[in-house]
């Protein structure tokens, strides 16, 4: 009958719809990653290997970017790519979205506050020792796991593919892709040092001069793919001075197995003021001018767990207490480095 409603068997069930599409203003976080690795690169070929994908894909994101937007947020020339008006608009709101976004993902990916952090203090006896040593009497409910990685290089890999937490080093070491995926705190100079055979001409001073080892082979990593950013250091140090870098030896995991090798290869090794001691050898700082090695925590952008929050906590306490972040009048460091331990980077 006219104006009566059809059996329920008989009715006409709508079909699911389709997904709305995706507001303009909400962009998926993947075009969002696309859009800063081409702003902080200005380049598409390293931002694409940045990002672990090909060129032609993070083009395809961008311009998706830019349509969803509304907006043309790069200049394309042959030669080079520079951000428009608008790009810089959007450059911090995309970093605080995905940064917001690491630390949801964080949240929510078995790395909630109650689990452990692992923490790389790179060797035993090191001033990054005292800083966890601190944090774990800051936050006694926390567990704090100590790694040794032996090497900031090595360690930002784990940390980015979340196998590690912290680790301590020289930040400016790292390349900058990397370290546009991690947030550092300055920690310490770190007065530099060398390590001679007991019977070497230089192990009867108190204290080396560095033109005293002009002339000498030093070991500083060379060839280790871990420590990358310490041979870096090392280079920059021996630049113009007639010190050699010495050639790769074979890579050591553990002090006995490096004090092994060391000792078959007698060359200096270049260290830190408290590296720890090895037989038959001797320990002697650095001077004129005073070498120093810029320590910093470094973790994943987005991390949020009280034990982070301990270790920046305990550093900036131990840095007060001991000086570490002094800087010596006749203290070096790489002008590349000296920005970053002032807290601009």
């Amino acid at each position: 009958m006219p104006g009566q409603r059809p059996p329920a068997a008989s009715r006409v069930v709508p079909l699911a719809r389709s997904p709305r599409p995706r507001p303009a203003g909400r962009p998926d976080p993947r075009l969002l990653r696309a859009f800063l690795a081409v702003a902080e690169e200005l380049h598409f070929t390293r931002a694409a290997a940045r990002l672990y994908v090909a060129q032609q894909a993070l083009s395809r994101d961008v311009r998706r970017l830019e349509r969803e937007l509304g907006a043309e947020l790069f200049v394309r020339t042959t030669r080079q790519v520079t951000l428009t008006a608008d790009g810089e608009r959007l450059l911090p709101y995309a970093r605080r979205v995905l940064e917001a976004n690491e630390a949801l993902l964080s949240a929510f990916a078995g790395n909630g506050p109650d689990r452990p952090l692992l923490v790389d203090v790179n060797s035993p006896g090191l001033a990054c020792g005292r800083v966890l040593d601190r944090a774990r009497a800051l936050a006694p409910d926390c567990e704090l796991l100590a790694r040794f990685e032996s090497g900031l290089t090595g360690a930002a890999e784990e940390i980015l593919a979340g196998r590690l937490d912290a680790s301590f080093g020289r930040f400016a070491g790292l390349a900058p892709a990397v370290r546009a995926r991690l947030a550092q705190q300055p920690v310490r100079y770190e007065p530099m040092a060398v390590v001679l055979p007991e019977d070497h001409p230089l192990a009867a001073l108190d204290a080396v001069p560095l033109d005293a080892l002009a002339g000498e082979t030093v070991y500083a990593g060379a060839g280790n793919p871990r420590t990358l950013e310490w041979t870096d250091l090392a280079r920059h140090l021996f630049e113009g001075r007639g010190i050699a870098l010495a050639p790769p030896a074979p890579v050591a995991l553990g002090v006995e197995e490096f004090q092994r090798i060391m000792a078959k290869k007698r060359n200096p090794v270049l260290a830190v003021v408290d590296f720890p001691m090895m037989s038959e050898t001797v320990r002697r700082p650095l001077i004129d001018p005073v070498p120093l090695s810029p320590v910093s925590l470094v973790w994943r952008k987005g991390l949020e767990h009280p034990g982070i929050d301990a270790l920046r906590r305990a550093a900036v306490e131990l840095a007060a207490e001991e000086g570490w972040l002094r800087r010596p009048v006749d203290g070096w460091i790489p002008a590349s480095d000296a920005g970053i331990m002032m807290g601009q980077d």
